[in-house]
């Protein structure tokens, strides 16, 4: 039986992953994007931000970004190798955050936690609860492994 808990986490991976998926393949289709002015105007570790919009490093910056962004939003989206994105996605809203922090305030809105930590922290969950077993390819291929399909 499926109960609201797994229901709850499917919702909770499936609209992260649309979230990252619809950032990063729009990204992808504009070829005018570049991650560098958010990059140079970092408040925070300016100088490590800025190596990353440095001309030898921001083609790789900008398609670690795009291609990063996608491809964690299909793999959240599809439930498939979703403790490896998971991981990933916590890394890439912690190097989002640090650039517009200027402690301890986050313009314009808020003190310390804005969106990239909530988005950090629904990552976690995310890995610990193991959530491409639930609805997900991850459980499908495991439960294949075994020798028979179980959606759960």
């Amino acid at each position: 039986m499926y109960s609201f808990k797994n229901a709850s986490i499917f919702l909770l991976r499936v609209s992260l992953g649309w979230l990252f998926f619809y950032a990063g393949i729009t990204k992808v289709l504009d070829p005018s994007w570049s991650a560098a002015g958010y990059l140079n105007n970092a408040s925070t570790f300016s100088s490590f931000f800025a190596w990353f919009a440095s001309p030898d490093i921001l083609p790789i910056t900008n398609f670690i970004n795009q291609w990063g962004l996608t491809l964690i939003g299909v793999a959240l989206i599809l439930g498939i190798f979703v403790r490896f994105a998971s991981i990933g996605g916590a890394v890439m809203m912690t190097l989002y955050y640090f650039p517009v922090l200027n402690f301890p305030h986050i313009p314009p809105h808020s003190y310390i936690v804005d969106e990239h930590i909530v988005y950090i922290f629904a990552f976690l969950v995310l890995f610990a609860l193991n959530a491409g077993k639930i609805f997900g390819l991850d459980g499908f291929l495991e439960n294949n492994k075994r020798g028979g399909f179980r959606p759960l």
